[in-house]
Parts: C-alpha cells; sequence; structure tokens
C-alpha cells in the first residue's frame, strides 16, 4: 500500500496520470540517458574516439527508443552507492551499452550540461503535448460560450454596483481574449539550454581536442535538441528563459482564476445556474445545495501554483557565483507548481460543462434597476445641450431605488424635443447593451481563426 503525501499523486492521481510522461523520476533519468545518448553520437561525428561499431550505434539507437522501467531501476541502485544523480546516469550507460570504448560516454561533460538540457526538454515537452492543447481546448470552449451567449442580456456590477448592462457572452469573450494573448505569448516561448563545461568556458573540451570549434559544436548540438543556445553561462544555464515561462503560466492562471471567482459570483447571485447530475451531492446536510465546487478548486489550486511559480522563477534565475546546488532541488518542484495548474483548468472546463445563463433571473436583476439608464440619458441631453446633465441625473438616481416610470416622468418634466423624449422613453435597460454583440462575434471570430491554425 502507498501512502501518498501530495493529493497530486492521490486524490487526483488519475487525473494528472498523463503528466507522469514528464515530471516523474523515470521521466527524468530517461531525458538524462537520451540527452547522453545524443551527445555521444554527435561526438562520434568528430572522430576523436574510434568510430562506433554497427553494433555499438544499434545499442545505442534501441536504449534511446526504448528506455524502460528495468533501466530506470538499475540507475536508482546505482544512486543509491554512488549518491551522485547524473554520474548513476553515465555508468547506467557505461554498463549497459558495453562500448569499446567507454570514456567517450560523457566526453568533458559536467552534470549540469546534462540536468539543463534534460530539464529543457522536459518542460518543452509538457508546454507542446499537455498545457497548449489544454489551453486551446479552454479557448475553444469559452469561444463556444461566449457565441452561444453573444446576445443575452445580462447585469454587470462595477465595485459591486449594478452598472450598465452587457450581454453574457460579451463577458465570457472578455477572458476569451485574454486568454487568447497569452496562447500566443505561449506557443511562442522559447526554452533555451547550453553545454559549455565546469565553468562556462570548454576548457575541458578545448584542453583534450582543440582542434575542434567547441562553441560551434555546443550551438549546434542545443539547437539540434530544438532548444535555444545559451553561448555564455557559469556552470548553470542562467535560467532567464524558464522564469519567463513560469510567470507566463503564472499570468494564465491569474486570468482563469479570475474567471473563476467572476463564475463564483454570478452562480451566488443566480444569474448562472449549474446543471445537476441526480447521484452528486452538494453538502451532507443540505440536500437543495449545487456547489461551485470545480470553480472553487480551480481557485484553490492556483493559488497553490501561483505561490510557487514566482517563487521557482526567482530562484532558478540565481546562482552563486558560477555554481550551488540550491538551484538543483528546486527545479525538480516546477512539475509540482504546473500539476497544479493543469489541475486547476481542468477543474475550469468541467465547471464550464456545467452551467447556463438563467435568462429570467438575468433579465429580471437588469430591470429591477432602472438607474443604470442614467449614463444613457445623461449622455444623449449632452449631445442636446442641456447643462449639466450628469447632475440632474445625479440627483434623481444616486443612491436610489428607482422605476423606469419614474424615470419616464422625470424626463417628461424637461423641456426637451418631443423625438429626444420619444427615443429616452424607448429606452429599457436590458437594451441598453452597447455594441457587446459584436465585440463579442469579433472576439469569438479571431479566437477560431486561431484555433484552426495553432
Amino acid at each position: 500500500m502507498r501512502h501518498e503525501i501530495s493529493p497530486l499523486d492521490g486524490r487526483y492521481a488519475e487525473m494528472l496520470a498523463p503528466l507522469g510522461e514528464c515530471f516523474s523520476e523515470i521521466a527524468l533519468a530517461r531525458e538524462r540517458c537520451r540527452v547522453e545518448l545524443r551527445y555521444l553520437t554527435a561526438v562520434d561525428r568528430l572522430r576523436i574516439f574510434d568510430p562506433l561499431s554497427a553494433d555499438e550505434q544499434s545499442r545505442i539507437e534501441e536504449l534511446f527508443r526504448a528506455f524502460g522501467q528495468a533501466d530506470y531501476h538499475r540507475i536508482k541502485a546505482i544512486e543509491a552507492d554512488v549518491v551522485h544523480d547524473v554520474k548513476a546516469c553515465e555508468l547506467f550507460l557505461r554498463e549497459r551499452l558495453n562500448l569499446s570504448q567507454p570514456e567517450r560516454i560523457h566526453f568533458a561533460l559536467t552534470s549540469a550540461d546534462v540536468n539543463n538540457l534534460a530539464y529543457a526538454r522536459i518542460f518543452k515537452r509538457y508546454r507542446d503535448e499537455h498545457q497548449r492543447p489544454q489551453l486551446k481546448r479552454l479557448i475553444a470552449k469559452l469561444a463556444d460560450l461566449a457565441e452561444a451567449w453573444s446576445a443575452i442580456p445580462f447585469p454587470a456590477r462595477t465595485h459591486g454596483q449594478h452598472a450598465s448592462p452587457t450581454t453574457a457572452g460579451k463577458e465570457m469573450a472578455v477572458f476569451l481574449s485574454r486568454l487568447l494573448r497569452q496562447a500566443k505569448q505561449l506557443a511562442e516561448q522559447t526554452f533555451a539550454g547550453k553545454l559549455n563545461g565546469a565553468t562556462g568556458t570548454y576548457a575541458a573540451f578545448a584542453i583534450a581536442a582543440s582542434e575542434h570549434d567547441w562553441i560551434a559544436f555546443s550551438q549546434r548540438f542545443v539547437e539540434d535538441l530544438d532548444l535555444a543556445w545559451s553561448p555564455c553561462t557559469t556552470q548553470v544555464e542562467p535560467g532567464d528563459g524558464l522564469a519567463e515561462y513560469l510567470a507566463l503560466t503564472s499570468r494564465i492562471n491569474t486570468i482563469v482564476q479570475d474567471l473563476d471567482l467572476d463564475l463564483w459570483q454570478y452562480i451566488s447571485h443566480g444569474e448562472i445556474i449549474q446543471k445537476t447530475v441526480s447521484s452528486e451531492v452538494g453538502s451532507s446536510t443540505m440536500p437543495h445545495k449545487v456547489n461551485p465546487i470545480r470553480f472553487e478548486n480551480s481557485e484553490g489550486n492556483i493559488t497553490i501554483a501561483n505561490a510557487l511559480l514566482p517563487a521557482l522563477a526567482q530562484k532558478l534565475a540565481q546562482s552563486r557565483m558560477q555554481r550551488d546546488l540550491s538551484g538543483s532541488t528546486v527545479i525538480r518542484n516546477v512539475g509540482v507548481a504546473l500539476a497544479h495548474s493543469y489541475l486547476a483548468l481542468q477543474q475550469t472546463m468541467k465547471g464550464l460543462d456545467r452551467i447556463d445563463i438563467d435568462r429570467d433571473a438575468a433579465r429580471a436583476a437588469i430591470d429591477a434597476h432602472p438607474e443604470v439608464l442614467a449614463e444613457a440619458i445623461q449622455t444623449m441631453l449632452r449631445r442636446e445641450g442641456v447643462e449639466d446633465p450628469y447632475a440632474l441625473l445625479k440627483s434623481l438616481t444616486r443612491g436610489r431605488a428607482m422605476t423606469l416610470d419614474a424615470v419616464q416622468a422625470w424626463v417628461d418634466g424637461l423641456e426637451l424635443p418631443e423625438p429626444l423624449v420619444a427615443r429616452i422613453k424607448a429606452l429599457e435597460p436590458a437594451n441598453y447593451v452597447g455594441l457587446a454583440e459584436a465585440l463579442c462575434k469579433q472576439a469569438v471570430s479571431e479566437a477560431r481563426a486561431w484555433l484552426s491554425t495553432a
């Protein structure tokens, strides 16, 4: 029986299982070995050592393709003796490959060369295979809701007080547009790597094989891994690009949490309702409850993720002089922060699948506050040249419960052209939504165009 410490590996293990391919110990060991194997074949082309035989090349290719549980367990057994994770990988490769010249394995490398490239490839894989597809699904879901709700009048509140109405679709389009901007940046985010030795000087490379252009070799090797090359570093890759990525992820989380909070409020006010499932319960004692638990779950996981992400970004962009080990343990927790982020977005999408607009409640909330037409009326009066209409409407409406009849009676008391009076009397709060529908449709169109090519 396992006793999981983290809910990521316990309560939410099934939901997060795909992330194990990126953030598990076996994933890290596999990626370290793959970097070593790619380096081994790249150095072979330099002919510093005798050429690899066909059998040796075949063993290298097979291990690269089929690294498995038994290989991982062997590495951990070696690590238990040598107490060094990357050295354990090197010794495993010596044993597993049985090369005629085993010293070519890990030639001139420091463990940081292997680690930084392995982690960069892991984070890039997570971004490409999990994070971006998930964010695209969320954007598609918001586009569907925004489109379906584009013309549905919806109450608006500024400072928690009733304000000029909107449409439900336009409010979804706000979050759609915000997330689309971040998704475009996420697609362009680069992950960097370095390969230059113990203090970033290529000293071991140059002293052992000075006839080669090791700077050019390093650039080719890193870029062949589909990473951006960091040319001038200490023993460690600076981590600035990783810090940018973590900050970007935190911004995405913040937008999603903002969505969670708004939807929670709309549900609380009754303007958005949740679809029920007969087998579910919302309270152990109150049978009527249908709680917005998915949005609350998302909010909580984002709180955890966004506490970790800035701390990770700051720490991983720092190193004492040429190297210290404090970042080594910290970087292992990047997967924890990203997993909480991933879990949060999953919960938000589950919540979005279960909501709808209560059109009657939304309309009633709008109609109950005709004073929101004060903005429309005073602006129309401004155009007609009426002196200080803002003050006139303020004295009528500020802090008061109004009726539409009272507003219209007040208009009758003004000396206004009859066409203008008729236009004002035709106003209804639910129709005072400006260009909300057009804005919504524009946002949806932009999102769908991006989704079709992203």
